[in-house]
């Protein structure tokens, strides 16, 4: 098949949606088909090789925020608009990138949704102009639902089916104020009808989002994300020293997190959870490691844990380790006990929580959103009440005082990850559905 993916990076924040589409492209390419990766805003940061290296960056960040902004603008000559799109200077811009609040985007937000009729239509046609000198695609994949306004003229001009995928997009957008939320989430779902297959990442997701976006059974699919194994321990490399019949790393203990060093993820839950076990004295030298995205809007939330740390006297036993490459992350797992990210909303998938029991590592997760599913299906973890510090200091707790039950739980979600989410066997499950697909060669 041939298949463009389009995905939207994020400067130099790492983004779990980048990571999803580099690995599915890697795979697709590596299962003998012909794939075209089309970044947009941004140059993509990946922690492996870039599957969109040498195609241009469209809907450059600055292009987009000025169509946004000034009219004039919009008939900008083409020269300036292309040297406002240079990847060198977009990495340059990149380097000042926040994640934006959705009160700030979201007239933008709006004028996307409406692709060619929305202030950035000169940017969707530059994007088709380009795809029309390139083979004719069998399938463009929309990386998220934010995307959808690109679908009406991708199957006009192309003659190509689209496919999308959903990506927790409902809390950003449910953050919108009025009249906005509203306006986003009609077109959105008026736009949705325009997209051939969406793919959701958990039962979970598809049945939060199938309403909302009054979809058919027929267009929406439940396909997992999948993970690169490639570095991972295989099941039958044993995380247990069985000579001793304890953890590989349980002296000392070291309780790990990795995600987006921000509140959504719930790290200062984290943090609390770790000051009240060691608090307790029940788990003696537990160690806690951090690492994940950390850009410049997440510094003064991290210096603020920092100094709850320092003041509790244990800045000794943490250690963050922000923006990690892929070596480095599978070190980082490697190296941990027990692993949590202690979500404050509801995960459509939480990418996070595969890596770390495909190294072995067991895991403790709220129970909401797709993280009951994930748990149910891979035998990993255990599960506590969301937001309850209580609740997740007795469950991290209850776990490391039982390392027999740690050596299951991690042994088992390894298992189940290699067997059910590898991103050869994922990738092939997409590539199926898109040849199904009307339109699809």
């Amino acid at each position: 098949m041939n298949i463009v993916q389009i995905t939207p990076g994020a400067g130099r924040m790492y983004c779990g949606n980048c990571l999803r589409d580099n690995a599915l492209v890697r795979a697709w390419r590596a299962q003998g088909h012909a794939v075209l990766m089309v970044p947009l805003y941004l140059p993509l940061t990946l922690d492996e090789p870039d599957g969109s290296e040498g195609v241009p960056i469209f809907f450059s960040g600055l292009n987009v925020y000025l169509d946004q902004k000034a009219a004039l603008f919009r008939s900008a000559p083409a020269w300036l608009r292309r040297r406002l799109a240079s990847p060198s200077l977009l990495r340059w811009a990149g380097r000042f990138a926040v994640r934006t609040r959705p009160v700030q985007v979201a007239e933008m937000t709006l004028s996307m949704l409406r692709g060619e009729e929305g202030h950035q239509a000169r940017d969707l046609e530059e994007l088709i102009a380009w795809l029309r000198t390139q083979p004719r695609p069998d399938t463009v994949c929309l990386s998220n639902a934010l995307l959808v306004g690109f679908a009406r003229r991708i199957r006009s001009e192309l003659g190509t089916p689209v496919a999308g995928f959903l990506a927790g997009e409902d809390e950003f957008l449910d953050a919108m104020p009025e009249p906005f939320k509203t306006r986003v989430w009609d077109v959105l779902a008026e736009r949705a009808a325009e997209v051939d297959a969406w793919i959701a990442p958990s039962r979970y997701f598809a049945e939060r989002m199938g309403p909302r976006l009054r979809l058919p059974p027929d267009r929406l699919h439940v396909l997992p994300v999948g993970l690169d194994l490639d570095g991972y321990p295989a099941p039958a490399d044993s995380t247990v020293a069985a000579d001793t019949g304890t953890l590989r790393n349980a002296t000392p203990p070291v309780l790990g997190y990795f995600a987006r060093m921000c509140p959504d993820k719930g790290l200062d839950l984290l943090v609390e959870a770790f000051l009240e076990i060691t608090r307790r004295g029940s788990v003696p030298g537990l160690q806690l490691a951090v690492g994940g995205s950390c850009g410049p809007a997440d510094e003064p939330f991290v210096r603020r844990l920092e100094g709850q740390i320092r003041a509790a006297g244990l800045s000794h036993a943490v250690q963050f380790h922000p923006n990690l490459d892929r070596a480095a992350k599978l070190r980082f797992l490697s190296a941990l006990t027990l692993f949590s990210v202690p979500a404050r909303v509801g995960e459509a998938f939480g990418l996070y929580v595969i890596e770390a029991m495909a190294a072995g590592v067991p895991v403790v997760q709220p129970r909401r959103g797709a993280f009951p599913e994930v748990i149910e299906a891979t035998d990993g973890g255990r599960l506590f009440e969301p937001e309850n510090v209580a609740s997740l200091a007795e469950t991290i707790e209850s776990l490391l005082r039982d390392p027999a039950a740690c050596r299951r739980l991690g042994a088992a979600g390894q298992t189940a990850v290699h067997r059910r989410f590898a991103i050869n066997a994922v990738a092939r499950q997409h590539a199926e559905l898109f040849e199904c697909l009307p339109g699809s060669r």
